[in-house]
């Protein structure tokens, strides 16, 4: 058994009840008199100090572990902090007046009318280490939950770091440049003019992917733009071989996280068969909310040992930005993705929003 519900780290049940003697020691000590008279006015000492301490320590641990279900730090830490702080001192004000008046009754035989005089004499301090209960219990949970909020920041970053960089080192892969380069070399000695305009469109693809690494949205037009220029490499590289339909207009205050419409048709030429026999067909299109890229299935003969790692670090992405989630749908024909349009105003900063 543990008792985990203290800010401090986590107690099995004798270590609990093994700081509950200590403390209980010291107060005795320190706070009665006359108990070493007797054996048994110590014994009977000991369990008056012992039951104030195992009521004052495991009330609390017991309001934060009830709190931390209904009320979290980080979404209400205001109300959080006052309704800790709150309930704590009830609770130890409370527990120490019954502690008082039971032992009274116990041990000296008096009734809670006649021991209540007694009790309220003490009262003060009561309050007093009540107060001092709340205020050590609160700030070290207001503490722990803000170090706790710094360092998912942290890992917030660092995984869209992580994501950054396997994104950009999915577009600029041996395979990606060697196919482009095979593509500009012909068309040197073919048409130089096209020559041209696929250097043009190459470098816009290259300059896109490098401005964007350190963005963590960009509007929806600026990928379309992008989309554009891929599109271009692609019809160049597979002509009529491939069949790529865009048809999305984007508002001004739509945003997507970058290059993932170019991973999305990417993932659709490297795991399916683009061929004069079998023709692969991707459509890009707008329904509602979403972005859906669908593309006709016709697996690759071999070689196709997709993982789906890059719809993951998508899905992955997104859930930084939005509570929509990516919707996968695959058939024997069909392969679909939507992916949630993430609708912002265009002055606001774009930050990533702390997911529970």
């Amino acid at each position: 058994m543990k008792i985990s519900g203290s800010p401090f780290r986590p107690l099995n049940l004798w270590q609990f009840l093994l700081a509950n003697v200590v403390l209980s020691l010291i107060i005795l000590v320190v706070f009665f008199n006359g108990v070493y008279n007797s054996p048994l006015s110590f014994l009977l000492g000991f369990l008056w100090s012992f039951s104030i301490c195992i009521t004052q320590w495991a009330g609390p641990a017991l309001i934060i572990y009830a709190l931390d279900k209904r009320l979290s730090w980080m979404d209400k830490p205001v109300t959080r902090t006052f309704t800790q702080f709150i309930l704590m001192l009830l609770w130890s004000v409370t527990a120490f007046a019954a502690v008082q008046l039971l032992m009274m009754y116990l041990i000296n035989g008096l009734p809670p009318s006649a021991a209540w005089q007694y009790a309220t004499q003490s009262m003060i301090y009561a309050f007093l280490i009540a107060l001092f209960i709340s205020l050590v219990f609160t700030s070290i949970g207001f503490f722990k939950a803000w170090r706790q909020s710094v360092l998912s920041e942290a890992a917030i970053k660092a995984e869209m770091m992580s994501y950054k960089y396997e994104s950009l080192r999915n577009q600029i892969n041996p395979h990606f440049l060697f196919n482009s380069f095979n593509v500009l070399s012909d068309l040197v000695y073919e048409d130089q003019e096209q020559a041209v305009l696929f250097i043009r469109q190459m470098s816009d693809l290259f300059r896109y992917v490098l401005d964007s690494r350190d963005k963590e949205l960009v509007s929806l037009s600026e990928e379309l733009e992008f989309m554009k220029s891929y599109a271009f490499l692609l019809k160049t590289r597979f002509g009529d071989k491939l069949n790529l339909k865009i048809d999305l207009k984007p508002d001004i205050n739509t945003y997507i996280v970058p290059m993932t419409l170019q991973l999305l048709v990417e993932n659709a030429v490297k795991h399916n068969e683009v061929s004069d026999k079998f023709p692969l067909s991707i459509s890009i299109g707008q329904n509602n909310e979403y972005i859906e890229v669908e593309n006709a299935v016709k697996p690759r003969p071999a070689g196709n040992d997709s993982k789906k790692t890059g719809l993951k670090n998508i899905a992955q992405q997104f859930a930084f930005f939005t509570d929509k989630e990516i919707e996968i749908k695959e058939t024997v024909a069909h392969f679909l993705v939507r992916v949630p349009i993430i609708m912002m105003e265009s002055s606001l900063q774009i930050e990533p929003t702390q997911r529970r």
